[in-house]
């Protein structure tokens, strides 16, 4: 039987017919059976499901797999249990409720380790008339050609329409389609630093420069940072040694601690460079995400200048596809290494980037972006208050001091075993002095806000109490 519990009125038994296809679990095909009963509006909204016991005899199956498909249901946001009153439909705020499930995994985790874009039904409803769009249309125009290595005409006319909402009026020719920002960033680095030069960066600063240390043989200093990021007495005082060839600067929205360059600390870093000879690479993937234009190092020294962005963190995670604007002169040598490390950009996604900069999807998805990131922001201020040591209203992430009795590692430990996953200091600190530590929290995601609020409560609760006196976790 099934009722409605806020009436309590019998609506008659729900018996549904399991269709078995060969392969598929009977535990999966009542799973499927569920969701598609509730989509269908069979089983209503508030409707009271059948006890386990009930449905697995009337269905000729085992209780426990009656009570695996309810558990499914369940974690994908179709049903509710109540204790001592049985099992529920629930109320849904879309048409999937399981697409747009909060980021936490069956065993009930909450993951703030990772920056990403907000995914909501908007995206999940683009996504899909996109790729229908893509299958109706004629795809010879993308999907034959391996030329030019620097990306379609079409493709960077797109980006440069785009570039130009970033405040980078460019020419095509100084255009290389990339597949992501990450990729832009190793290009550029590759074609201007060779093992063993210089290349400065902020103390604290996006791991991906940190990792291409590494990868590519340079040396990376660290400078003290405020909160419109680099210091320009600092960045002329380390240019005044001889020995730097580079600076890459996270000028939008930095990656942890959300600073925002302004325009006059960019006209700033400018000058110091071209007086210096030193090229800047600018890592603006987090850009798209300011209301207010900026000027960017590719307009204000274009013989030294590099710009990089992407669509991940801004429009939707899964768009992996990006631009990279060189100095003039570099476009050859850009595209040499663009050629020998991946040939060119995967040019489908470039050509879902291009539509959706064309017809002003792009820009919508990014309204979005912001009205959460605003929203998200807003409880963090809320919730954490005076923890807060870095952020902004549009940033994805917010930075927290730690308290004088605990250390990072500690912290992160004791928020993991409370369901609750963050990033310490140590992969943004570039080298250098070690500056001030913190606790990195993220904010995007298929995270709900309640959700959000309630993992921010547990990150302020463990703040607010006292170590433990030996960490088992750090022994066992």
């Amino acid at each position: 039987m099934y009722r409605h519990d806020s009436k309590s009125q019998d609506n008659g038994p729900w018996k549904p017919v399991l269709q078995h296809r060969k392969g598929v679990t009977k535990h999966k095909l009542l799973t499927d059976k569920i969701i598609s009963d509730i989509d269908d509006g069979i089983l209503p909204v508030h409707a009271q499901m059948p006890t386990h016991r009930d449905l697995a005899h009337a269905l000729g199956i085992s209780v426990q797999t009656v009570s695996l498909s309810y558990k499914e249901a369940e974690r994908r946001g179709y049903l509710r249990g109540e204790v001592g009153r049985g099992t529920f439909v629930r109320s849904r705020v879309t048409e999937r409720a399981d697409s747009f499930m909060l980021d936490r995994d069956p065993s009930g985790s909450a993951d703030l380790s990772i920056i990403r874009a907000v995914y909501t039904e908007a995206h999940e409803r683009s996504a899909r008339e996109l790729m229908q769009a893509l299958a109706e249309s004629d795809n010879s125009s993308f999907m034959r050609p391996c030329r030019p290595i620097a990306g379609l005409d079409a493709h960077r006319a797109a980006a440069q329409v785009w570039l130009a909402g970033l405040s980078v009026k460019t020419d095509p020719d100084r255009i290389l389609v990339t597949n992501g920002a990450a990729h832009g960033l190793f290009l550029a680095v590759a074609s201007v630093v060779r093992p063993g030069e210089v290349v400065l960066t902020e103390n604290l600063t996006d791991h991906g420069i940190i990792g291409l240390a590494n990868v590519l043989g340079f040396t990376l200093r660290g400078l003290p940072t405020d909160q419109e990021g680099i210091l320009p007495d600092a960045f002329e005082a380390a240019c005044a040694v001889g020995d730097v060839s580079a600076l890459v600067i996270v000028s939008s929205l930095g990656n942890p601690t959300s600073h925002v360059m302004g325009a006059e600390r960019r006209r700033e870093i400018a000058d110091i460079a071209r007086r210096h000879n030193i090229f800047v690479i600018e890592d603006e993937v987090y850009k798209p995400m300011l209301r207010d234009p900026l000027p960017s190092m590719a307009d204000l020294i274009p013989e030294l200048g590099f710009f990089v962005t992407s669509f991940t963190k801004s429009v939707m995670t899964g768009l992996r596809i990006g631009y990279l604007v060189v100095p003039a002169h570099y476009s050859i040598r850009a595209a040499s290494i663009l050629r020998v490390t991946g040939w060119s950009a995967t040019n489908v996604v470039a050509e879902m980037a291009s539509r959706w900069v064309l017809d002003g999807t792009a820009q919508a998805l990014i309204a979005v972006q912001r009205g959460e990131a605003e929203a998200r922001q807003a409880i963090v201020s809320e919730v954490l208050g005076p923890l807060v040591a870095g952020s902004h209203p549009l940033s994805l992430c917010a930075w927290l001091s730690v308290p004088e009795r605990w250390t990072e590692d500690g912290l992160v430990r004791a928020l993991a075993r409370k369901g609750v996953a963050v990033t310490p200091s140590d992969p943004f600190v570039a080298g250098g002095e070690r500056p001030v530590g913190g606790i990195r929290i993220c904010l995007g995601g298929r995270l709900s806000h309640a959700a959000l609020r309630s993992a921010l409560e547990t990150v302020r609760g463990t703040f607010e109490q006292l170590p433990p006196v030996f960490d088992v976790g750090s022994i066992v």
